[in-house]
């Protein structure tokens, strides 16, 4: 599906933690190196250099995380079996060495998918994870969490608290630049098409804003959404829509139900579904499977 014209512009809510702040030494290129590169000019990775803190009588998170110049939410990320209160001498912390957190790289990813997600440059994460060519379990430093509730991006997964269905589908058509079989045309698909039977329940991928709610031109009945960390969802081809601009919904409620509404880019019934992230260049297409969990 091409893009369309931006709908609504949303608040932005997360924003990284200056690095320089956080006092990383940024000595990178500004291209990440190439296959082949000496490994040897990069640093150890972030997550070989955790320390163990014993705890002694009377320390909570909050002290610890003080004493090593963190903020609690980091150490919560990497210890979440541990309340913020008085903590059971003898029990060990982990302590990385600066503020983020660690993350399991969907299957596929690239460092600049990684970087679209968190607003960490690919070339910084790229050295602080110890230059591998691709990544898999990660330190993404620097990331601002909201510590009164609400979505939470501290989680091992790009972005969103759940799936657009009930059950994971089949993708019927991928994200990215696709070539038409019949003519031959490459042009660029927005977002993914995930099989599913006419009158499936579409769900909120995640807490949010409804933005639009109507008939919007080759999306035919579209839903979008706003989330936070200036992230925003849409859901296309729906039959029904059950909710409407400037409603509140939660990760896993009913927006609407799968139609063929618009113009579809395949025969089968789908969802066509969309990740935009805000940028200076408008609300930029990425690609939904880096920000869904994968397992449901």
């Amino acid at each position: 599906m091409n893009n369309s014209r931006s709908v609504l512009s949303a608040r932005s809510y997360l924003s990284p933690i200056n690095l320089l702040s956080l006092g990383i030494l940024l000595l990178m290129s500004s291209a990440i190196p190439v296959r082949g590169q000496d490994s040897s000019t990069c640093p150890s990775p972030v997550l070989s250099r955790l320390q163990r803190h014993r705890v002694v009588s009377g320390e909570t998170l909050d002290a610890i995380a003080r004493q090593y110049n963190l903020i609690p939410e980091t150490l919560t990320r990497f210890n979440p079996n541990l309340g913020r209160g008085s903590l059971p001498v003898g029990r060990e912390v982990i302590v990385p060495p600066m503020n983020g957190m660690r993350v399991q790289a969907p299957r596929g990813s690239t460092w600049k998918d990684l970087a679209a997600a968190y607003g960490v440059r690919a070339d910084i994460l790229f050295e602080l994870n110890g230059c591998t060519e691709k990544p898999n379990v990660v330190f993404i430093p620097g990331i601002n969490w909201s510590s009164s509730g609400g979505s939470s991006r501290g989680r091992d997964y790009l972005g969103l608290a759940g799936y657009p269905l009930a059950n994971r589908a089949t993708i019927g058509f991928s994200y990215g630049w696709q070539t038409d079989a019949a003519t031959e045309v490459r042009r660029f698909h927005s977002g993914i098409d995930l099989l599913a039977e006419l009158g499936t329940s579409v769900l909120a991928a995640d807490t949010g804003t409804v933005a639009f709610a109507g008939q919007q031109g080759n999306y035919g009945n579209l839903v979008i959404i706003s989330h936070a960390g200036n992230l925003q969802t849409r859901y296309a081809h729906l039959e029904q829509v059950t909710v409407e601009v400037g409603q509140q919904v939660r990760a896993g409620q009913t927006i609407g139900t799968v139609g063929t509404t618009g113009q579809p880019d395949i025969a089968s019934p789908h969802l066509h579904f969309e990740v935009r992230q805000q940028s200076s260049a408008g609300w930029v297409a990425r690609d939904p499977e880096v920000y869904l969990k994968e397992e449901l």
